[in-house]
């Protein structure tokens, strides 16, 4: 009797053991999604005086940079005040070089582009985020833009060095694929401007560059648009009461699509007195009074806070 009495007793205690083995081998929940870096891509050095933006605490802005500005002592001083604003407010600054206005169509060489990253970090050492150009599918080859990119990237190995800032145009995705294929590797992180889909409420051409190349995407413009007068074809709805729509979508929808979105820089934070002459996405208008996006990125950035 002893023995078939140990074996009921073992078999009992293997059940009882059943639900505690099973919950060691269970998987454990997967970790929850970082938040999304944010941030505000401006060049006006007014905002960080502004205390609706200082309320903020946002962690990033964004620069778009002639890359030859420290040769001009005004755009220096102007630099210098912007910078100032961004240490004092603690957002880390992010420069995207682009054309200098002494000459518009002239290409820097390579030599030239790593003269100005060295420079700026001497001047602002605090600095370690850099792209290396602005839209650059506009109208640079990307063998062009792959040599700066390579060069850039060797000259600071502890920058973060995006490839470049891609605006969502037709040729964005060949493109950046001619770039991968110059550069003989893929980048870590791109650039992307993604104004159509943010303002047409699509997700079809972010999605489309997710799936086509590798590397992470910092949207390092985009945003609600209140007006524009740039003779584009493409037209779609504006308005302050639109941007606001558009703003919660960037947040929502376009930045959830992929872990590999990593930060969004939202342009611009106002629109300056008299407004801008083509272009206008602030959060504060040329009143100097708040517009209804600014609440709904009030609510996203405190959503970001707790999680």
């Amino acid at each position: 009797m002893r023995r078939p009495r140990l074996l009921l007793a073992l078999t009992l205690l293997a059940l009882a053991l059943l639900p505690a083995a099973a919950q060691a081998a269970a998987p454990a929940p997967a970790p929850a999604t970082a938040p999304v870096g944010i941030g505000i891509a401006d060049n006006k050095p007014d905002m960080f005086a502004d205390v609706r933006f200082q309320a903020l605490h946002l962690r990033y802005a964004r620069l778009d940079l002639r890359w030859d500005v420290l040769s001009d002592a005004t755009a220096t001083a102007q630099l210098d005040t912007w910078m100032a604003g961004a240490r004092a407010t603690g957002a880390a600054p992010l420069i995207t070089f682009d054309r200098s206005p002494r000459r518009v169509s002239y290409n820097p060489t390579s030599r030239q582009l790593v003269g100005a990253l060295k420079a700026l970090r001497a001047r602002y050492p605090f600095v370690k985020d850099f792209s290396s150009w602005n839209e650059a599918n506009m109208n640079k080859k990307p063998q062009l833009v792959a040599k700066w990119w390579l060069a850039l990237r060797k000259a600071c190995p502890s920058c973060n060095v995006l490839a470049t800032d891609l605006l969502d145009k037709p040729n964005m995705i060949p493109w950046a694929q001619r770039f991968v294929k110059a550069a003989g590797r893929t980048p870590k992180v791109w650039g992307l401007h993604n104004y159509v889909d943010a303002n047409t409420l699509s997700t079809k051409t972010t999605k489309k560059l997710l799936a086509s190349i590798g590397g992470s995407f910092w949207f390092t413009e985009t945003g609600g648009i209140v007006r524009r007068a740039n003779n584009s074809a493409l037209v779609f709805p504006t308005g302050t009461a639109r941007a606001a729509k558009v703003t919660r979508f960037i947040f929502q929808k376009l930045t959830r699509l992929s872990p590999r979105i990593q930060r969004v820089y939202l342009y611009h934070w106002d629109t300056g007195v008299g407004g801008g002459p083509t272009w206008d996405s602030g959060f504060v208008g040329p009143d100097g009074q708040a517009r209804p996006a600014l609440q709904v990125l009030q609510g996203e950035v405190a959503r970001s806070a707790r999680r």
